[in-house]
């Protein structure tokens, strides 16, 4: 069985949700230590995913994920770097991505994990923004994406405006490493326009992954919409299907990115 480790440690706060979708999607998944971490490096060899999840790790006192990076960085980069090359997945969600961001794991051009080229700043509101958001893929090399068009998921951060020097933004559209971007409900380009665009993101860049795709890194949390009934709006897609004489779903559409990454290790 697939097994993927989801880390955990002093403010992470969405660890529980996010091993729990990665179980329904098939997967082993452990909740592990930061500590366990850096006493037992060689642990990572057991796993085939690596998860960031979201919150708030170590109060954000210095800068969103500033602080795990570093922690990171200090005591087991190595250990992910061999990881990473070992041809293995690496997710980080919200305040996931803002570690990775600090890392260097994305975008990675041709494979330079450790150099920050990204940087994940204050919204544009100045405030907290938590609502939910329809996001368009714009990347096939994405392992975590196949499949998905379009996608509707929560955000809920304070640092979420995605920012890159020009020659950074311009490598990742030529190597297709733009996944998500926010959209109008109609699926045109959000163009900054709040709420659509919910933190004043650069080319309404909400997720990006590394130049082999087995990297992602987004603002917004799947592990939020894994269940039929977690959608904003189930209860008027109830009232749609059963009038249509359709059958409830179970699960929603955050599954696919969870079930996606699984199911790239069973080809």
């Amino acid at each position: 069985m697939v097994k993927a480790l989801v880390l955990t440690g002093y403010g992470i706060n969405c660890e529980e949700e996010t091993a729990f979708a990665f179980k329904k999607a098939g997967a082993e998944a452990e909740i592990v230590h930061i500590n366990d971490l850096i006493e037992n490096p060689s642990k990572l060899k057991e796993f085939r995913i690596f998860a960031f999840p979201g919150g708030f790790s170590y109060g954000d006192d210095t800068g969103s994920g500033n602080a795990l990076a570093s922690k990171i960085k200090s005591n087991i980069w190595n250990a992910m770097l061999e990881f990473i090359e070992n041809e293995n997945l690496v997710i980080g969600i919200c305040n996931g991505f803002q570690v990775m961001a600090n890392l260097g794991l994305v975008p990675g051009f041709k494979k330079n994990y450790g150099e920050r080229k990204i940087a994940l700043m204050h919204n544009d509101t100045a405030r907290y923004e938590c609502r939910w958001v329809q996001l368009k893929n714009f990347s096939k090399k994405c392992v975590f994406t196949k499949g998905i068009d379009t996608i509707r998921l929560p955000v809920a951060h304070g640092e979420g405006k995605f920012f890159a020097k020009k020659p950074v933004l311009e490598k990742l559209n030529r190597h297709e490493q733009i996944v998500f971007r926010y959209v109008l409900e109609e699926c045109a380009l959000a163009n900054k326009k709040f709420p659509y665009n919910p933190n004043g993101a650069l080319e309404d860049i909400a997720g990006i992954c590394d130049e082999t795709g087995r990297i992602f890194g987004l603002m917004s949390h799947p592990e939020r919409n894994i269940l039929f009934t977690q959608q904003d709006n189930w209860t008027m897609q109830k009232e749609i299907l059963l009038r249509q004489g359709k059958e409830l779903p179970k699960e929603s559409a955050g599954m696919q990115i969870f079930r996606n990454a699984v199911e790239f290790f069973k080809k």
